[in-house]
């Protein structure tokens, strides 16, 4: 593909989130769909997450949601991580994922968290390559975290 990709922050609505989690279904561990309810989680993500677009020719491509508004604790949490299957392998969620680190930084958390399928080597790569570390797998998911910041450099 060499189509143009644009990064932007926020600008899919609802149903643009929900047509690319459709799209990306299949290609969660485990889908998706057995997950959640995927319009109603869209909409909570459209609402609540702030969001680290890849558009290319007005289709949503990839897609990393957090939430960045823990303001006691001050820690993120990704909640998804989705790229078109056609545009995987060409560095666009590591891209994303190092705007959402830089973001999270920038607002003063002090660490990012996210939970991914045990089983679901690229994408633990791909966290591990960002930075991100495993900690103890807990049944099918593995918590993952990067640290920003020590704790004492948060205050």
């Amino acid at each position: 593909m060499s189509a143009t990709i644009e990064f932007l922050l926020n600008k899919a609505s609802a149903v643009q989130i929900a047509d690319h989690l459709l799209c990306c279904d299949a290609d969660f561990m485990p889908p998706l769909r057995e997950r959640v309810e995927i319009r109603d989680y869209a909409q909570k993500i459209a609402s609540k997450a702030t969001r680290f677009e890849a558009w290319s020719n007005g289709t949503l491509v990839a897609l990393v949601a957090a939430y960045c508004n823990n303001e006691e604790q001050l820690i993120a949490y990704i909640t998804s991580v989705s790229v078109l299957r056609e545009w995987t392998g060409k560095g666009i969620a590591a891209k994303l994922m190092n705007q959402c680190n830089e973001y999270a930084k920038t607002a003063g958390m002090w660490r990012i968290s996210l939970e991914v399928a045990a089983d679901n080597a690229p994408a633990i790569k791909l966290y591990e390559k960002c930075g991100f570390v495993a900690d103890k797998a807990e049944a099918r998911f593995v918590p993952m975290t990067l640290y920003l910041k020590s704790r004492e450099e948060q205050t």
